[in-house]
């Protein structure tokens, strides 16, 4: 697993071996950030079921100002902390060991510009996220969430899906916030 564009292009990521996750190949990563390029600059991140943090890092190579990593896996968080020390980007990072629900209960009054919603595929939980992200008011106008599933996701009040791409089993799915 390496970074396949911006600042840390080429740098190895370790963790595509902890057990319980499942790392977004290098392909899907870089088709979807193809597709969010004109929105990470500067940006606030939040990449809620980490794994070994694979898009925050992404996101902090091509610009991010800040990444917020969460996984409630503590073998996850190590790693997460160890790809960050490796790459000097501990600055512009903030890791958080937490159940997603207690995470977004956290982040409460953080606007976010990207979130990475990459829960383990038995967990059917994005429709529930979606609503809870819209209640906290965790997203900025305009937006994106983005989704990577096994199964089909559809339209959600008080989003517009902006790209739905197959990957052999997997699915990615873009939803932008829509103004009310």
């Amino acid at each position: 697993m390496k970074v396949i564009s911006g600042f840390l292009k080429g740098r190895n990521i370790i963790g595509f071996d902890i057990v319980g996750t499942r790392p977004t190949m290098d392909r899907v990563k870089e088709s979807l950030f193809a597709s969010i390029q004109g929105k990470i600059k500067d940006s606030v991140v939040l990449d809620l079921f980490s794994g070994s943090g694979n898009l925050g890092i992404e996101a902090i190579s091509n610009g991010s100002r800040l990444v917020y990593f969460n996984d409630l896996n503590k073998e996850s968080v190590k790693v997460i902390k160890k790809n960050l020390d490796n790459f000097g980007i501990n600055s512009c990072s903030q890791v958080l060991n937490m159940d997603y629900l207690k995470c977004l209960d956290y982040l409460k009054g953080v606007k976010f510009d990207l979130i990475f919603l990459d829960p383990p595929y038995k967990m059917l939980v994005i429709p529930d996220i979606l609503k809870i992200i819209l209640t906290n008011n965790l997203l900025n106008n305009n937006g994106l969430v983005i989704c990577e599933v096994s199964s089909d996701l559809e339209s959600y009040p008080g989003y517009e899906l902006i790209k739905e791409k197959k990957y052999g089993d997997k699915k990615v799915y873009i939803y932008r916030r829509i103004h009310e």
